[in-house]
């Protein structure tokens, strides 16, 4: 017969489990009430604090359970989690180490391990970690994702692409659809559907495999697409048939289904054969004429883009969260300033700090068609890595992304300052060390200068 305290224990399981994460703790506080030594409890307790947002006191149940003796390896995977996410990563790094001597053969400590270090930009360490959880059990599908955005970024796609097909992200969309995936089939004669996955700016960079795969044979195009991108890709060439993602999907009519992150993969691209027909996507026309009423009539004109969504997990190291940072671009003659900010910034663009004179037009954007047909009348975009840099790269307006030094995405690399998916249209400015801004606005600043000089030059 169970104690009362396993009961108790044992309760919180189910409620932890089932997510109602304030009557597990409640039912986990009582048991380590009743008896303080219940390692387990306490260490159940930091979880079900952790997953509540009470980061400070589930690092100390975390730390005592582990006093009490608990030897777990979760706990230590949960704890290391914990110190990396509020970037305590010397704390992180023993905390998994400890774990790892006492569990040495625990795949997902190894891949967490080699996440911390590969944000630590130790990337041959975290290499060696990815495959030491590969290896002790080579269906870990997070450490072969985690791997893959290690050997994107390094451009080794042969291999990249392959550890990339690990994520699930995209399941929502697959119970929706009828057809068979595709996994590389001859397109001879068949219709594909390309779906969606990720953000906005995956789709406008990804949307350009459309026409290849045209290219391959396959005789019917479809694009799901979010609602916002709708207007814009009626422009893309390749796709017989935009379908937005918030409405009916067919049941009908198409022999397979495509994630579109999946395509490079099937398609076998490599650094030297990215498909980069810059500008595959353009403005209407006639919103062009709108919007150009609405911009400056002198100066250079130059967008900026600030921020990005706060739900993105690396939001707080990509964003500049005070538009005075960027005040210094103000004392640049012949620059008229264009906010494209939309959702997060929008309050600041509306009262920009003194010296930076800014049209704030983001407010106004319906959706991506208007912020082309806004792009399209600039001269250029400063931004932040967020989908408006991607979509003047497809447009093929110039454009200058500004790159954090903390979990820099694949997509850009590591070290140069182009993009080979935007040819000769994108410059990468980077932090030299970590929330560095006030460098990379000044590197900014200085092209920025030379940019203006070069227009006005008689």
């Amino acid at each position: 017969m169970e104690s009362p305290t396993v009961t108790l224990f044992f309760e919180g399981n189910r409620h932890l489990a089932a997510g109602d994460l304030p009557r597990a703790a409640d039912c986990f506080r009582s048991a380590v009430a009743q008896a303080p030594d219940f390692a387990a409890a306490h260490a159940n307790l930091g979880l079900a604090l952790d997953r509540s947002g009470d980061s400070a006191a589930a690092e100390q149940c975390y730390r005592h359970a582990l006093e009490l003796g608990a030897d777990h390896a979760e706990i230590y995977l949960n704890l290391g989690a914990l110190l990396a996410r509020h970037q305590q990563f010397a704390g992180a790094e023993a905390t998994y180490r400890q774990g790892l001597l006492r569990a040495p053969r625990h795949a997902a400590l190894w891949s967490n391990f080699g996440v911390l270090l590969a944000c630590a930009k130790r990337e041959d360490e975290a290499e060696q970690c990815y495959r030491t959880a590969l290896g002790l059990d080579a269906g870990y599908a997070n450490a072969r994702f985690n791997l893959a955005y290690l050997l994107l970024r390094q451009q080794r796609f042969a291999e990249g692409w392959a550890c990339l097909e690990a994520r699930d992200w995209y399941a929502g969309l697959a119970a929706r659809l009828s057809c068979p995936r595709w996994q590389g089939e001859d397109l001879a004669g068949k219709a594909l559907l390309i779906g969606y996955e990720a953000g906005h700016g995956d789709m406008i960079q990804f949307c350009r495999y459309a026409n290849v795969l045209k290219a391959k044979g396959a005789a019917r195009i479809g694009l799901i697409c979010y609602p916002a991108l709708l207007p814009l890709l009626t422009t893309l060439a390749g796709v017989d048939e935009l379908i937005a993602a918030d409405g009916p999907l067919p049941t009908s009519g198409w022999d397979f289904w495509t994630p579109p992150l999946s395509i490079p993969f099937h398609v076998g691209t490599r650094a030297a054969s990215i498909p980069a027909p810059i500008p595959y996507l353009a403005a209407a026309p006639d919103l062009v004429a709108q919007w150009q009423a609405r911009l400056p009539p002198v100066g250079l004109r130059v967008g900026l883009v600030w921020r990005g969504s706060v739900q993105f997990e690396n939001d707080a190291e990509r964003s500049l969260h005070d538009l005075t940072l960027l005040a210094p671009l103000g004392q640049i003659p012949g620059i008229s300033f264009v906010s494209l900010q939309k959702g997060a910034g929008e309050d600041a663009a509306r009262c920009p700090p003194p010296g930076l004179p800014l049209l704030h037009l983001g407010s106004e954007m319906r959706d991506f068609a208007d912020a082309a047909a806004i792009v399209a009348g600039l001269d250029l975009l400063i931004g932040v890595d967020t989908a408006m840099a991607h979509l003047a790269g497809a447009l093929g307006k110039p454009c200058w992304v500004m790159l954090p030094y903390y979990m820099t995405d694949w997509r850009w690399g590591d070290g140069r300052d182009d993009s080979p998916w935007y040819p000769e249209r994108m410059r990468l400015f980077r932090q030299p060390a970590r929330g560095d801004w006030p460098a990379v606005v000044a590197a900014v600043g200085a092209a920025l200068a030379r940019f203006s000089a070069a227009a006005y030059r008689p």
